[in-house]
């Protein structure tokens, strides 16, 4: 099979954004055939991009199921993630970590600022906000998307996080990103989150509900 980089990486999206998958439904969500990226996923294989495990399923044969590994993080942008640990570090030496806190705070005030400028069209709906707020998002790289659940709270996931590098080696960064969006999307939301990639999960979500009077 020739070479498509731009089929392959079609399939590395919507393994980030979705999660692990078959290559049936991975090719389902591009229109394709499954043999089609089968033979992607072989090639990605080779590169040390993604990896599969058999599951047992109740009737038939195992579902191979493929998912990314470590290594495909570098197919995905981190913005200036060593020089933003570098200039982190110098930071912290020179003015300790109350240092860093007055800092995180004053680009938290700055988000807020933007954020609720972006936000005010939106109105007082809450799934309206959380919808804008994934577009805001969207376009500042964390592959941001908003769904409505069957309980009816919105779930807000970052399938990619552009500054997990930072992250890393300041985790007030993820303390004041929960912060900014409770801030933003006002009292009327209540923001928990519930997948974290700092603490192993594929991505980052957040339930927004209604806040309880």
């Amino acid at each position: 099979m020739k070479h498509d980089a731009r089929a392959e990486e079609g399939v590395l999206f919507q393994l980030k954004t979705r999660g692990p998958q078959t290559a049936a439904q991975v090719a389902r969500r591009l229109s394709v055939t499954a043999m089609a990226v089968r033979q992607h996923l072989y090639r990605l294989k080779l590169e040390g991009l993604v990896e599969f495990t058999d599951e047992r399923r109740k009737v038939g044969r195992p579902a191979r199921v493929w998912r990314l590994t470590s290594g495909a993080a570098e197919r995905f942008p981190d913005t200036h993630g060593d020089l933003t640990v570098e200039i982190i570090g110098a930071l912290r030496a020179a003015f300790g970590e109350a240092g860093i806190d007055k800092l995180l705070r004053e680009r938290t005030r700055r988000q807020i600022e933007e954020y609720r400028a972006r936000l005010r069209p939106a109105g007082t709906s809450i799934a309206k906000r959380a919808q804008a707020l994934a577009e805001i998002r969207r376009e500042q790289g964390y592959m941001a998307e908003c769904s409505r659940m069957p309980d009816g709270s919105m779930l807000l996931a970052e399938n990619h996080c552009p500054i997990c590098a930072a992250a890393s080696t300041c985790q007030g960064l993820c303390r004041e990103e929960l912060s900014l969006f409770r801030t933003v999307l006002g009292d009327k939301a209540r923001v928990e989150r519930t997948d974290h990639i700092l603490a192993g999960a594929r991505r980052c979500a957040y339930r927004i509900t209604a806040a309880e009077n």
